[in-house]
């Protein structure tokens, strides 16, 4: 019979769920170990540098100083930023209409500095996208705040159309061991290797909604794009694809296989995929272009149109749209559908992009950037785009050493220690 209510879990079943995920604690090799302080720099006009009221823009990394605690991960959001403590507690600034600081900011000026989010679990990653946050805990338990857009406006976040200005349980029944966030989508790694999304799917970036139900799930709506469900990708002779990895560019996602192979799915229309076309891949596709290297990959990261990708060597590549300087490749390149060396780095262990500048976090702690410098967020002091990588200098940066790098739509957030205490 049509209309049938779906079975609710009886609430014996989910406490005892509850108590048996508690007893487990995850790890990932993504999970932020090093505490440091907190520096940011660009466009901050509402908040989003964590700097108060009197300060919408820097042009060198600035001190966070306001957070009462060291923090392990930073994580640029669209408009707001997310710290995680030491402790566990999650501490956040910036823009906050649709809720994505997950705090009340009724107070004059509150948005504009750091406020803790009050969760009572142990928090052990976090996640920003343009309007939404996500927090892992250390029994694989995933939070949720804010709201996931479309082309359209506000689709909701676990509920159609229904923003959430306060954490919420995402329903999964296994332990989730990664999360990460594209623009308007979430993408969850599970403790036994599948791989969860939820959000907006328009661009693919979901791998696993056709696209003729990409426009707010068709017939059965919004619930088919905001229920996270896993990827059901077969390999050949050896059942289910199973993933040790995943990561989010801004309308797309990559994931990594058990057995190295590399995955993608979302939007392409710069070759940012990897793939020859520059057609949307609504499933998840084996990206050839990632094979024919020697080198095993290691980390991606991806901007608006742009994706750096890391191999095992602290090799830097690039691919997908060149113009600002985004590639890094110089200032005669060309879109690029392959993965191409970047020249002049040391040996690199993290890459970040935001939508339209890129960074590499060197193995000694030095930081680098290129790309569009309209919004100061390259630290070079002036506007001028940047094609081939610099390092970031500024006052805060001298005898420290950088953590880990994470960029928004107009700002960026390093995460550094002292040289000799990290």
């Amino acid at each position: 019979m049509s209309g049938k209510r779906p079975v609710k879990r009886s609430k014996d079943n989910q406490k005892k769920q509850d108590e048996e995920s508690k007893k487990i604690k995850i790890s990932h090799s993504s999970h932020g170990a090093n505490p440091g302080i907190v520096l940011t720099l660009g466009q901050g006009d509402v908040g989003q540098l964590g700097l108060g009221e009197d300060i919408m823009e820097r042009k060198k990394p600035a001190l966070v100083k306001e957070l009462p605690e060291k923090i392990v991960q930073v994580e640029a959001g669209g408009m707001h930023t997310v710290c995680l403590g030491l402790t566990g507690n999650i501490y956040t600034f910036g823009c906050n209409d649709e809720g994505a600081l997950g705090r009340d900011t009724s107070q004059d000026g509150s948005e504009m500095v750091p406020v803790r989010v009050l969760l009572d679990e142990h928090v052990v990653q976090v996640s920003a996208g343009d309007s939404h946050t996500a927090a892992l805990t250390e029994n694989g338990q995933v939070y949720i705040w804010g709201s996931f857009r479309d082309n359209n406006g506000v689709i909701g976040l676990l509920e159609p159309l229904k923003t959430s200005f306060l954490p919420q349980q995402i329903p999964i029944d296994v332990p989730i061991v990664k999360i990460v966030s594209g623009n308007d989508h979430l993408a969850m790694l599970s403790l036994d290797g599948d791989i969860f999304t939820s959000g907006c799917g328009e661009q693919g970036q979901l791998g696993r909604i056709a696209e003729c139900f990409t426009n707010r799930g068709g017939r059965r709506g919004l619930e088919r794009l905001l229920i996270p469900k896993s990827l059901h990708l077969k390999s050949k002779g050896s059942g289910k694809v199973k993933f040790r990895d995943v990561f989010c560019g801004a309308y797309c996602t990559f994931a990594i296989s058990k057995e190295g192979h590399i995955y993608g799915f979302g939007l392409s229309n710069y070759h940012q995929l990897g793939t020859q076309g520059t057609t949307p891949c609504y499933s998840a596709h084996k990206l050839t272009a990632f094979k024919n290297s020697a080198k095993s990959w290691a980390k991606f990261s991806g901007g608006q149109h742009h994706t750096l990708c890391l191999d095992s060597d602290g090799k830097v590549h690039s691919l997908g749209r060149a113009e600002y300087g985004r590639l890094g490749l110089g200032e005669h390149a060309t879109e690029k559908s392959t993965p191409t060396a970047i020249q002049g780095l040391p040996v690199i262990a993290d890459v970040a992009c935001g939508a339209s500048v890129s960074y590499a976090i060197s193995k000694d702690g030095r930081a680098f950037a290129w790309g569009m410098g309209t919004n100061f967020q390259l630290s070079t002091g002036d506007e001028e785009d940047v094609w081939s990588p610099i390092q970031m200098t500024g006052q805060q940066l001298e005898n420290r050493i950088v953590l880990s790098v994470s960029s928004g739509g107009q700002h960026t957030v390093l995460l550094v220690a002292d040289r000799g205490q990290s």
